[in-house]
């Protein structure tokens, strides 16, 4: 569980945080497997006994004051009684103490808390396919799920669903693929004549991994696109002599989820849906109208008020509301340059704790590498987080990919969790509170209770019989992390010690928020946030101009504190960014909508990278010259002929024009600049597309995309390298407005 303040040192009063300009929160990695510093937590197993404070809930730390019969919260300072079971327990004997004697980071067994799930142990896995495509979509598509059956585990359950006009279900535990059909009604409010379980029964829709791989891709190579004569137009197609693919995808999810949620709790606890789109649902309930939105594919990406397109139905979202309570998790694979209506559809899969992944052809995506990789990480399911704070501080906002518990304030469900997923909230004081020299330290206390799938030996036998069912077993786990933090009443603490990455990400999601009701305003907020921030810096570092003194004196680089140099860059970066561009007509608004989602989901250090490319220079194949700071053409003046930049979904190795031609291009597997890009491609969640560029004889329109300092607001390349340098000038004026 990693953990990262915005502000190292907490602000002692609002007055300080007001006058800092900086936001004040965290955030929080609840499934790393250590901490910011690399630390793993102590582990055990009886998480029930630790005891809980009777007023806020706390759980007991080495945070807490310990008495004999006796502990006080250090949260809210109650006192609270301890049991003598727990009394001796806590008896300090050394060695023998249990772990939140120990450490205050600890992930502990809750037992029997697994209730009669200890028996539907075995992960289930579904792909559901969009027939209404192209061959090229399906050979990418089976490519991917081939590679995702090599990163199962071989006791897994594995079933295959298609849709178009109708819903396929394939049973392959025979000697030749089956597959049954059932039609989907075209009406908008239609839903299914037959539930799937009639249709199919579960156990023959479900195959064992392990024994019938080489049946499923046997039936995966008889998928094909529907035949013409499977196309079904509208009046108004058949008048443009026009055939429409049709896409039942709304019933055909909503159809396995309910089959699905009959089997919970029986055959499994989480399910994996992976739903592969071709183009925009169309066909029966969930139909998206994206005829009616054809100029969204030239740039109209916000409407007449500056809003970015608005969810067109709410079928989705009750549709993610009832996954969750089927224990079914939907990874959306878009793999299309069609307007989809990704705003309508993300929905389903950020709320049911999937993934969501845009591909704008078949000839660049790397899909089967990131299921790959999606599926050998490890994750949780059936997760709670919930934050704690010292009584001063309030938790003003939080964001990430989870849904808030109806009941209680602060507690997040997340349905399905990965050790890259990442969750911030936003810090502000209670009214009339402050943090005094004889008050408590702020403590932050984060509780994670998940479930987690535990694989027992070799589990490559068949997974319908009870003897492999018990080689995976359930596990539920609290993970509790208690931190002390020191205050300051220096503003200079405050800004030497600041998280750039985190402010970044506090912004971030901010914006996005702002930006689904105005991406104008949301723009303007920021640049105006950036301008204000300066201007209270330079007034803490008594920058004030004399009366005759010229606008020039006002100090927008941060000179004279390091830590706060990369803000504006970094603001600047995000305001050119493809997701805050509003008449860009190279930029897809289904991208921004995929962007929306990665960036929400992103730890600070991967999502400064998302938007701000790093770009690091090779004085030869083996040997790194420097890391710059800068993103602009004056960087390729360098005597350095060979530069990696690093864009996180994106690898550039780009060669000067004026390299030397004894110099290897592309540059082999055997050198530190090809070593070094593989080591990025491993490391990341999804795998960033690679590509070479020699200056002398290639297109170099793609490298200078991400010179992001050579661009004005608009995202337009400037023809001087300029674009930067202008924007804090006119930074530098609106301070000036301000009087400091």
């Amino acid at each position: 569980m990693a953990v990262r303040p915005s502000l190292a040192y907490f602000p002692s009063d609002n007055a300080l945080l007001d006058s800092s300009g900086l936001p004040w929160g965290v955030a929080v990695t609840p499934f790393s497997s250590t901490d910011e510093r690399g630390s793993s937590p102590v582990t055990g197993d009886e998480g029930d006994l630790i005891p809980r404070c009777t007023s806020c809930f706390a759980y007991f730390s080495t945070l807490c004051s310990l008495h004999r019969w006796s502990w006080t919260c250090p949260i809210c300072s109650e006192d609270n009684d301890l049991s003598a079971d727990a009394a001796a327990r806590y008896a300090r004997d050394g060695s023998h103490d249990p772990p939140e004697l120990r450490s205050a980071f600890v992930d502990l067994l809750l037992p029997g808390e697994e209730g009669e799930a200890a028996a539907a142990t075995t992960p289930v896995y579904v792909a559901a396919i969009d027939l209404s495509s192209s061959e090229e979509f399906l050979e990418l598509v089976k490519s991917a799920l081939l590679a995702a059956l090599e990163a199962l585990s071989p006791g897994s359950l594995f079933g295959i669903l298609t849709f178009s006009s109708k819903i396929g279900l394939y049973d392959v535990q025979g000697p030749i693929p089956i597959v049954k059909n059932v039609f989907i009604p075209p009406d908008s409010d239609g839903t299914l004549h037959v539930d799937l379980k009639d249709v199919m029964p579960f156990c023959s829709f479900l195959a064992p991994v392990g024994t019938f791989k080489d049946h499923i891709a046997e039936a995966l190579e008889t998928i094909k696109p529907i035949a013409s004569w499977e196309r079904a137009t509208t009046a108004s197609q058949v008048q443009d002599h026009a055939l429409h693919h049709t896409r039942g995808f709304g019933v055909a999810i909503d159809a396995l989820v309910n089959y699905l949620s009959v089997e919970n709790g029986t055959t499994f606890e989480l399910a994996r849906i992976f739903a592969f789109l071709s183009g925009p649902p169309n066909y029966g309930a969930g139909q998206l109208d994206a005829r009616s939105n054809g100029d969204h594919n030239t740039g109209k990406v916000v409407d007449s008020n500056n809003t970015l397109l608005p969810e067109e139905t709410s079928f989705y979202k009750n549709l993610a509301a009832s996954a969750v309570q089927a224990g079914a998790c939907v990874d959306l694979f878009a793999i299309t340059n069609e307007y989809t209506d990704l705003t309508s559809l993300k929905v389903l899969s950020v709320e049911s704790g999937g993934s969501l992944f845009l591909y704008s052809n078949t000839d660049e995506s790397t899909l089967p590498q990131d299921i790959y990789k999606m599926l050998k990480r490890p994750y949780a399911f059936g997760c709670v987080l919930r934050l704690r704070t010292s009584p001063e501080i309030k938790i003003a906002d939080s964001y990430g990919h989870f849904f808030p518990d109806p009941q209680y304030m602060h507690v997040q469900h997340i349905n399905c969790c990965d050790s890259f997923a990442s969750y911030t909230y936003d810090f502000e004081f209670e009214k009339d509170s402050q943090f005094s020299r004889k008050s408590r330290p702020p403590i932050l206390q984060i509780v994670f209770k998940y479930t987690m799938i535990v694989q027992h030996g070799d589990a490559s036998d068949d997974a319908s019989n009870s003897g492999s069912r018990s080689k995976f077993s359930v596990q539920r786990r609290l993970r509790v992390r208690t931190i002390q933090y020191n205050t300051t009443a220096n503003i200079w603490d405050l800004y030497d010690f600041v998280d750039p990455d985190v402010v970044l990400t506090i912004l971030v999601h901010q914006v996005i928020l702002a930006s689904l009701s105005d991406v104008v305003e949301a723009r303007l907020w920021l640049h105006d946030w950036l301008a204000i921030f300066i201007a209270q810096y330079n007034k803490a570092y008594k920058n004030v101009r004399p009366a005759d003194s010229g606008v020039s004196d006002i100090d927008v680089d941060f000179s004279n504190c390091s830590q706060l140099q990369p803000l504006a860059r970094l603001v600047f970066a995000f305001l050119v960014s493809p997701l805050l561009q509003v008449q860009d007509e190279h930029i897809h608004p289904d991208y921004q909508t995929y962007l929306q989602c990665l960036f929400s989901a992103l730890e600070p250090a991967s999502l400064r990278q998302a938007i701000c490319p790093t770009l690091s220079s090779y004085s030869s194949l083996d040997t790194e010259a420097e890391v710059h700071q800068s993103l602009s053409r004056s960087v390729f003046t360098s005597e350095r002929p060979i530069f990696l930049l690093d864009a996180y979904t994106d690898l550039l190795v780009y060669y000067l024009p004026t390299a030397s031609p004894s110099i290897p291009f592309p540059p082999p597997r055997d050198c530190l600049l090809r070593s070094t890009v593989d080591r990025l491609k491993q490391e990341r969640t999804l795998t960033p597309r690679l590509a070479f560029i020699h200056g002398a004889r290639d297109d170099t329109t793609t490298s200078e995309k991400y010179l992001i300092e050579d661009r004005a607001l608009d995202g337009t390349l400037m023809d001087g390298s300029t674009g930067f340098r202008s924007f804090l000038e006119e930074v530098r004026s609106r301070v000036a407005e301000f009087g400091i």
